[in-house]
C-alpha cells in the first residue's frame, strides 16, 4: 500500500501547487460543470471518461482527491474506489442511484462521502473541501467484510442518505451501535441492514423486543435457564445471546429494560459472557449488540432509571432515524414501493395514485411514520376497486389534512430554482444549452446562471 507519508513527500517536491481533485465521470456534462465549479475553488481539476482512465490517471500522478461515479464503462465505479483507497485517496461517489444499497455498499468499501446526481454545487464543493482537509490528517482506509445485498429501506432524501453512509460505515466494524428514533421509523430494518452488510452476515441475526416480553420473562429469554432452575423448568434452554452467537442480536425498546437486567447487559458487553439461570458457569459468547429506543435514553439516565455506565457502552456509535414528517420528499417512493408490496400480495392491478391523494399523502404528517403510511397504502390498495389509489380509499384523518399554504411567488422562485439546478447538471453552465433545455429566452438563462451560478456560494 503507498503510505500516507509517500503521498505527502512527492507533493512537497513541487511549490505552490493546488490541490488535484480527479473527476471521473463518463458525462461529459458532469465532467465540464465539476470542473468549473472546482477551479474557481483555487483546485486543480483532472478528469476521465471511464474507469479504467481513472485508475491510470491515479498512477500517473498525485491525486488529493476524487469524485467517482458508480456506473461507468470498461471498470464500474466500485472497483475504481476499492483501488484509490488502497491509494489512501479519499473518494466521494457520484450516482444518479442513491438508493439504500448503492450508498451503504459504497461507504462499505470506503467511501469518504457520497452525493447524488442532480446534486446541489454548494454541497459539491463543501464535500470536496471537507475530504481535501481530512486527507491531511487521516489515513483513509478501506472497510473489508463479506457482504449479503438486501434491499431494506426506501428513500433518497439527504437524511435518509446520511443514514445510509452511517450504515456502511458501522458494517463492517464490531462497534455497538445504538439506533435511535421515534416508533415506526425503521430502527429494525437498519439493524438488518448492519448485520447483512457484516462480516457477521452468515450468522444468525436475532430480535429481542424488551417491551413487549413480561420482565419477570426477559432474563430467561435473554440468558436461557438449566434444568431444574425454578418450578417449570423441565429442560434446559438455550438463550437469545448464545443463539446469536458468531451473529447480532438487537436488543429493541432497551429504555423499556429494567435495572437488574441492564446490569446483566452492561456484563456482557465488557465481559463477552452470559450465566444462564441456575447455571454456575461463565459461557462465552461472540455477539454483536445493537440496542434500538424510541425513548431519549440521555433523560432516563438523568432520571436514575437508566445505568450511565450501561447508556456510554451502547452508544459508541449513535444512527438517529428522521421521523417521516421530516422527510417527506420520500413519500411518493414509499407510496410506490408499498403500492407495489400489497397489490403483488392482493393481485390487484393497482399502478399508483391520482394526484389529489399524493397531495393527501404529502399533506399528513404520519405519528406513526413509515409503518403508518404503509398500514394506509395496504388499506387503500384493499379497498381498491381500479388501477389507481382515489381519496375514498383513504382513512379519515388523512382526507381532512388541509396542506399549508405558502405565497405562490416563493414556490414559483424555488421550483424555478430547482429547474436550472437540474438542468446545469445537465447541460453544465452552456447558457444556450441551459435555455434550450428549459424553452425560455437565452437572455433570461445569461442572466439566472448570472445570478445562482455565477461563483460557488454565491447563491
Amino acid at each position: 500500500m503507498e503510505k500516507k507519508e509517500e503521498r505527502v513527500s512527492k507533493r512537497s517536491k513541487k511549490t505552490n501547487e493546488k490541490p488535484v481533485v480527479l473527476v471521473a465521470d463518463d458525462e461529459p456534462s458532469i465532467r465540464e460543470l465539476v470542473q468549473t465549479v472546482l477551479s474557481q475553488q483555487s483546485l486543480e481539476v483532472v478528469t476521465a471518461s471511464d474507469g479504467e482512465e481513472a485508475l491510470k490517471v491515479s498512477e500517473a500522478q498525485v491525486v488529493d482527491c476524487a469524485l467517482v461515479d458508480i456506473r461507468m464503462p470498461k471498470v464500474d465505479g466500485l472497483a475504481v474506489l476499492e483501488q484509490l483507497v488502497l491509494k489512501n485517496i479519499p473518494v466521494i461517489v457520484i450516482t444518479a442511484y442513491g438508493t439504500s444499497d448503492v450508498t451503504i455498499e459504497a461507504m462499505r468499501r470506503g467511501a469518504y462521502d457520497f452525493i447524488t446526481k442532480p446534486f446541489d454545487i454548494d454541497d459539491l464543493a463543501e464535500k470536496v473541501r471537507k475530504a481535501l482537509d481530512y486527507s491531511k490528517t487521516t489515513e483513509v482506509l478501506p472497510i473489508k467484510g463479506s457482504k449479503e445485498t438486501s434491499s431494506l429501506m426506501v428513500g433518497m432524501s439527504a437524511a435518509m442518505q446520511e443514514v445510509y453512509k452511517l450504515i456502511g460505515r458501522v458494517a463492517s466494524t464490531d462497534v455497538t451501535v445504538l439506533i435511535t428514533g421515534e416508533s415506526g421509523t425503521g430502527k429494525e430494518l437498519v439493524s438488518r441492514a448492519i448485520h447483512y452488510n457484516s462480516p457477521r452476515n452468515k450468522g444468525p441475526f436475532v430480535v429481542v423486543n424488551c417491551a413487549a416480553i413480561p420482565e419477570d420473562l426477559l432474563e430467561s429469554e435473554l440468558f436461557g435457564y438449566e434444568k431444574g432452575a425454578f418450578t417449570g423448568a423441565d429442560e434446559r434452554k438455550i438463550g437469545k445471546f448464545e443463539l446469536a452467537n458468531h451473529g447480532t442480536i438487537l436488543l429493541d425498546e432497551i429504555g423499556d429494560m429494567s435495572p437488574m437486567l441492564q446490569a446483566k447487559i452492561l456484563r456482557v458487553l465488557q465481559e463477552h459472557v452470559i450465566e444462564r439461570i441456575g447455571g454456575t458457569r461463565s459461557i462465552p459468547v461472540d455477539v454483536r449488540v445493537l440496542a434500538a429506543t424510541n425513548k431519549d435514553l440521555q433523560s432516563l439516565v438523568k432520571s436514575g432509571s437508566f445505568r450511565e455506565d450501561l447508556y456510554f457502552r451502547l452508544n459508541v456509535v449513535q444512527i438517529q432515524l428522521p421521523p417521516l414528517r421530516e422527510r417527506k420528499e420520500d413519500i411518493p417512493l414509499l407510496a410506490d414501493h408499498f403500492i407495489k408490496k400489497y397489490a403483488a400480495e392482493t393481485g390487484k392491478e393497482v399502478t399508483g395514485v391520482t394526484p389529489e391523494v399524493m397531495a393527501a399523502l404529502m399533506a399528513y404528517d404520519y405519528p406513526g411514520n413509515v409503518r403508518e403510511l404503509e398500514n394506509i397504502i395496504a388499506r387503500a390498495v384493499a379497498l381498491c376497486s381500479g388501477k389507481v389509489l382515489t381519496l375514498d380509499v383513504l382513512p379519515p384523518q388523512v382526507v381532512e389534512q388541509k396542506p399549508a399554504l405558502r405565497p405562490l411567488k416563493e414556490v414559483l422562485l424555488e421550483a424555478e430554482r430547482r429547474a436550472f439546478r437540474q438542468a446545469v447538471a445537465v447541460a453544465g453552465l452552456d447558457p444556450q444549452a441551459v435555455a434550450d433545455l428549459l424553452q425560455v429566452d437565452l437572455d433570461y438563462a445569461k442572466k439566472r446562471l448570472k445570478e445562482w451560478f455565477s461563483s460557488v456560494g454565491s447563491n
